[in-house]
């Protein structure tokens, strides 16, 4: 699938390390750009860039940031972990922070990174107006509803088996993913590590169904996978270490869930949980995605690079 545009080579330039591109419903562009520390707003028309959140450990701004998300009122969220503490700030469209909450403490999180990028948990979040929804394996279920006050509403998804309960760690590395909201109901819950596979559940919660993630492109992965996990050292001792299967998850309009590998290769699934497309990104060379989002009007937006792809004109 070839782009049909993007931002700018001049404002891309801006960027340290652009890790969300999204829309929301006036037009204005946002990017997240994790090693800058700041979010930047682009005009619809893509001519000029305004950094409208920027680096720091006060309220209304970012640091060590690693999760974002636009909701459609036009506001936008960002995780960020000030001395080690996970914080949630809602922005306005200007960037004027709004409210925001910190998640109680955990200790010997279930984390996953891929380079220096954290994959898991706050760095998971999906902003559905009003509430947000984050991975956490370690309260017991996959993910968490939160109202915008940080009340926690509800917990969602019973843990995979993955036989290795026993190790309490690495049992919940396992069960690290993403949430997606489906915007025509319900939502998608993709495991980011170990064996590929997602899940559907309704609106209620209530599992659907769940599928295994398969193809040739993750022959070589599924291959390797250990038996004895290696681990890696932290403050407090060791943790497992698992490298991630996913890179990236959204649904696209119409209910169909994108799921990006590690390998420059993406599977779309239909609303009934079968395989219809494998798509590779072609832009100024082939695109391995690290953010996937869909606009109002059906138009993919991909990270990195800040490009745009147009799904409807890729035949199935």
């Amino acid at each position: 699938m070839c782009s049909v545009g993007g931002l700018p080579p001049h404002i891309v330039g801006l960027f340290e390390e652009p890790l969300g591109f999204q829309q929301t419903p006036d037009g204005l562009y946002y990017v997240f750009d994790r090693r800058g520390h700041s979010v930047y707003v682009i005009d619809a028309d893509k001519k000029a860039a305004r950094k409208i959140v920027e680096i720091g450990q006060e309220l209304g701004r970012i640091i060590q940031p690693r999760g974002f998300d636009t909701s459609a009122d036009g506001s936008f969220v960002v995780a960020d972990s000030p001395r080690n503490v996970d914080r949630l700030q809602m922005f306005g469209a200007g960037g004027v922070r709004l409210r925001g909450f910190n998640l109680p403490a955990r200790q010997r999180t279930a984390e996953i990174t891929f380079g220096s990028s954290v994959m898991s948990g706050i760095a998971s979040i999906q902003y559905a107006d009003p509430n947000l929804f984050i991975s956490h394996p370690e309260g017991g279920s996959l993910f968490t509803e939160y109202r915008r006050s940080g009340f926690p509403v509800r917990n969602i998804g019973r843990l995979r088996d993955t036989g290795h309960e026993q190790d309490h760690d690495l049992h919940l590395a396992l069960n690290v993913g993403f949430p997606v909201v489906d915007p025509t109901g319900g939502f998608y819950f993709v495991f980011v590590g170990g064996r590929p596979m997602f899940r559907k559940y309704d609106s209620d919660g209530m599992l659907l169904y769940e599928r295994h993630v398969e193809g040739t492109e993750l022959d070589a992965y599924l291959g390797s996978l250990p038996t004895r996990w290696p681990t890696r050292q932290v403050a407090d001792g060791e943790l497992p270490l698992v490298l991630p299967a996913i890179r990236a998850a959204a649904v696209d309009p119409t209910g169909n869930l994108w799921i990006s590998l590690n390998q420059p290769y993406t599977y779309v699934y239909d609303t009934h949980g079968d395989k219809v497309r494998t798509v590779q990104f072609s832009a100024a060379g082939i695109v391995s995605p690290t953010n996937l989002f869909f606009t109002g009007n059906g138009r993919l937006l991909v990270t990195p690079g800040c490009y745009e792809f147009d799904p409807t004109g890729f035949p199935p």
